[in-house]
């Protein structure tokens, strides 16, 4: 297959808001696709690489060569090149991976370039995601879509998962297993205002946990071998070697653990979590990061033990699982029961020890993988949602010179864009304004004044907020009431804020 089939059908589903007509264009491209192409195709149209990183950056995407008038590329060579390129290391690699980018790019059509522009500049927001992906895998390979799902559960991987599918069907997704080693997709949580109404959903007793605002990891150990990888999948083991040292030194030689790791201070009070999230990303001399800010960990759910996988049980088997293979300094503080007294004065607890907040879980749903199921429901102290910034406005008086104004997006997955749901400025720094302004900028997308500046929806910020209200001013028919920024969170992609779906079950 051509890359430029890619880049019409992409320009196709980008055009169409409509979910059904989005998974059809997507569908009659799968349909079409060779069996050793499919998954490159369905990776580049969910706007990843099979590679993950392959080191270009935006200055390695200017000054392109002119295109090409006839589209020759297929799918396997410029895969082929990508993999060439992240190949480069050491020195002059910077220079040998421009120099090959442009030999990519001279072989491709204007539409060809402009969509592998936007692919590897992140920037390939066309409303494929994964829902949407799903459902055109299936309808394109005629198996069921919960199939679909089950089986990215455990691969993690979609564009493998859709691979298989359109290559052998059923048959092939009910082949796969959990695979120490390979993670899989972390469950998320459901939001309520409170233990009391969280207990009440869950109707009897729960195990309630404290949240800790860590990173999410998810650690595998097979035999020797132990592999840390963080919510987005990626591999950090290098980053995190206590970690791989605490799960090293347990008897269990074949786990798979759900948890977070924090940097803690000396009165054992969680670090702010740019602390945490900073030690972890950090790649470069990892052993005196370590000693100026070293990590602890909490882990939560038990995936695999004992050479058994452990999703599809209740949550009460998972954590006995748990317990029986990690020590309880390492697992994360939990009260079972019913009592909402006992449930909010666990959550004062949590606060008071400086987290924020707790989830009640189901002692009976099984782990979903990769959605919020409702066997999970978070609870903090205020209302707060992850939102994606579409555009931003200058600022006045002191914010002269700035953009301050954040105008805020729910995801919604009916369409694949975002809902605007209110404005703030409220809650930013100076230091955060700096950064902001100069982000957004290279962001600017479309309509742009003296006053707006419309940003491609890519940045997530973590919003706190007072209630929802219905408000005729924005095309969701609802507003946020005091919306403030907590943090902006480089550790979520748009696919991860939150819903339309959610904002509209908080409305007052």
């Amino acid at each position: 297959m051509l890359l430029i089939d890619l880049a019409r059908t992409s320009a196709a589903v980008a055009a169409d808001s409509a979910r059904l007509a989005k998974i059809g264009h997507l569908a009659e491209l799968l349909s079409r696709v060779k069996p050793d192409e499919a998954e490159i195709a369905i990776a580049y149209l969910s706007g990843e690489l099979p590679q993950r990183q392959i080191g270009v950056g935006w200055a390695s995407l200017q000054d392109l060569p002119q295109p090409r008038l006839a589209a020759t590329a297929t799918l396997h060579q410029v895969d082929d090149l990508l993999s060439r390129i992240k190949a480069q290391a050491g020195p002059g690699s910077q220079s040998a991976r421009k120099a090959m980018v442009a030999e990519l790019f001279a072989s491709l059509t204007g539409p060809e370039q402009t969509f592998l522009s936007r692919l590897l500049r992140g920037e390939l927001r066309q409303g494929a995601l994964d829902g949407v992906m799903i459902e055109a895998i299936a309808k394109a390979s005629g198996v069921p879509s919960a199939e679909v799902r089950r089986a990215l559960t455990l691969r993690g991987w979609l564009p493998a998962v859709g691979a298989a599918a359109l290559g052998d069907g059923v048959d092939a997704l009910r082949a796969f297993r959990l695979e120490v080693g390979r993670p899989v997709s972390p469950m998320l949580a459901q939001s309520a205002t409170s233990v009391t109404a969280a207990l009440e959903r869950l109707d009897g007793p729960a195990a309630i946990e404290w949240k800790i605002d860590g990173v999410r990891i998810q650690v595998h150990r097979s035999g020797d071998t132990v592999s840390v990888f963080t919510r987005t999948l990626d591999d950090i083991t290098r980053q995190v070697p206590e970690v791989v040292e605490a799960i090293g030194a347990l008897p269990a030689r074949d786990l798979v653990l759900d948890g977070e790791v924090i940097a803690l201070r000396e009165d054992g009070r969680p670090a702010p979590f740019q602390v945490t999230s900073g030690r972890v990303a950090s790649r470069t001399d990892v052993d005196s990061a370590r000693r100026t800010t070293p990590l602890s960990m909490f882990f939560f759910d038990a995936l695999r033990a004992d050479g058994a996988d452990l999703l599809d049980l209740p949550g009460a088997e998972r954590q006995a699982a748990l317990a029986a293979n990690v020590p309880a300094e390492l697992v994360t503080p939990r009260l079972v029961t019913d009592d909402a007294t006992a449930g909010e004065t666990f959550f004062a607890d949590a606060l008071r020890s400086g987290h924020e907040g707790v989830v009640v879980k189901s002692l009976h749903s099984p782990y979903a993988a990769g959605r919020r199921g409702a066997g999970w429901i978070k609870v903090k102290p205020r209302h707060t949602l992850d939102l994606v910034v579409l555009a931003a406005e200058w600022g006045s008086g002191r914010r002269e010179g700035w953009l301050s104004n954040l105008h805020l997006g729910a995801r919604d997955p009916e369409t694949g864009g975002f809902v605007m749901l209110g404005k703030t400025f409220k809650g930013l720094t100076d230091e955060l304004l700096t950064w902001q302004t100069e982000r957004f900028l290279a962001l600017a997308d479309g309509p742009t004044d003296s006053w707006t500046v419309t940003v491609r929806p890519e940045l997530v910020v973590e919003i706190a907020f007072d209630g929802v209200q219905r408000s005729s001013r924005y095309p969701g028919g609802m507003a946020l009431r005091f919306a403030r920024v907590l943090r902006y969170r480089p550790d979520k992609t748009p696919d991860q804020a939150d819903t339309v779906d959610t904002v509209r079950a908080l409305m007052i």
